[in-house]
């Protein structure tokens, strides 16, 4: 169904129906209710905050009896953290906040920790473009700039392999 015949399929029912609808789509798929939970009651902190414990647990993992787990530093939970928020319509502040700490508490991890996979890096890498993209495209450098750059020196201080390629993205706007 394309979205013209959705158009005009819902303009055919009256107020009651789509009523009926809705709650039918918000009972079935729990998508929809996360989406409607959301847009009713916009708690952006705590959901920060339940992300940011997410994040941080993939680098400095602890089991319910104390103890340290094994770390699994997969950047695709922060991903997709990061991708529910823009879906959900989250403010790009909170988003930028995000996407920035996952490089942030990687680079605490790594600060101590050898980290011998290359793919570890190159990832950083990624996420760290995309946050620079995100806050220029959302015109929010300037709240951001400080944070970017202190990634930036972090790279070099840790000598980390690809600092050259983390160089060339920070050149692309003046500080």
């Amino acid at each position: 169904m394309s979205k013209r015949d959705l158009k005009k399929y819902l303009s055919e029912l009256n107020k009651e129906q789509l009523a009926d609808q809705i709650i039918e789509l918000y009972e079935k798929f729990p998508p929809v209710k996360v989406y409607y939970n959301f847009v009713f009651n916009p708690k952006e902190d705590s959901l920060l905050q339940e992300s940011k414990l997410k994040i941080s647990n993939e680098y400095f993992p602890i089991k319910a009896s104390g103890r340290r787990s094994r770390p699994k530093l997969r950047r695709s939970v922060a991903q997709k953290l990061i991708k529910h928020f823009v879906l959900l319509g989250v403010d790009s502040f909170v988003i930028a906040d995000l996407m920035l700490y996952n490089i942030e508490i990687a680079q605490t991890f790594s600060a101590d920790n050898f980290i011998k996979q290359e793919l570890f890096y190159k990832s950083m890498l990624n996420s760290f473009e995309q946050v620079v993209q995100f806050v220029i495209s959302n015109g929010i450098l300037p709240d951001f700039k400080g944070r970017i750059i202190a990634i930036h020196k972090e790279t070099v201080d840790q000598k980390w392999k690809n600092k050259a390629q983390f160089n060339a993205i920070i050149e692309t706007f003046d500080y």
